[in-house]
């Protein structure tokens, strides 16, 4: 398959996102109209608004068993840790891999596994920095349970971030997923967190930067040990 100059360059968008980039773009000729050096400036929020809604396709591996990432972004965390309530997956702890989304991040959210999903929750809240450990308990969220075809269960958790004011679910309980299929995006800023199944060790490690469908977090039949990892 061979890959242009330009489609590295230019990349479909989101359906969220033409509106704003028009937006944008109207004020942007306004801008000029009073300043040009401010119609300059505008130019620029204007590219980048239409590089945050960007949202590219991408080579997800297929082996069986294999968890990807959910979101573009840095893993912030990695920590046992009681999944939400409203899920009702019970008080036991399970091993939560939180991904921080800044503003340049693409923030299209897609299937960590294949499964059914059985459960989608949404829960008000409020919009602290989402790199903190409390934005999953405090913060805004839309939650999903997806039962895999071994009857083990993954939950992955949409976080508003500090400037996030829309979490986009385009699923509904009783879907049909596939690994690494688009399910949402949340607008401007956000995390990502998934509650690994009892037993299985995490892949990724903490300050570790994750592609969206693409890398590997964990493995269903995998026994290797939680992975390490230092910056060289």
């Amino acid at each position: 398959m061979s890959i242009s100059v330009l489609s590295t360059v230019l990349k479909p968008v989101h359906r969220e996102g033409p509106r704003f980039i028009g937006i944008f773009a109207v004020i942007t000729l306004v801008l000029f109209f009073v300043a040009e050096p401010l119609g300059w400036i505008g130019v620029g929020l204007t590219v980048w608004c239409y590089y945050f809604f960007r949202d590219p396709d991408r080579m997800t591996p297929t082996r069986e068993g294999l968890i990807v990432a959910p979101a573009d972004g840095f893993v912030s965390q990695i920590a046992a840790a009681v999944p939400p309530a409203e899920l009702g997956l019970g008080p036991t702890t399970m091993t939560r891999i939180s991904i921080f989304m800044n503003v340049f991040d693409c923030h299209v959210n897609r299937a960590p596994v294949t499964g059914t999903i059985t459960r989608v929750a949404y829960r008000p809240g409020k919009f602290v920095n989402a790199s903190l450990d409390k934005a999953s308990s405090d913060n805004e969220r839309n939650a999903l349970v997806i039962d895999l075809e071994d009857g083990r269960r993954l939950a992955v958790v949409q976080i508003a971030g500090l400037v996030a004011r829309r979490i986009v679910c385009d699923v509904r309980e009783g879907d049909r997923i596939r690994t690494g299929e688009r399910f949402g995006m949340i607008r401007f800023g956000s995390r990502l967190d998934v509650y690994l199944p009892d037993g299985v060790s995490p892949l990724a490690v903490t300050g570790q930067y994750m592609t969206a469908g693409e890398t590997v977090i964990a493995d269903l039949l995998s026994s290797e040990p939680p992975r390490q990892g230092e910056i060289r």
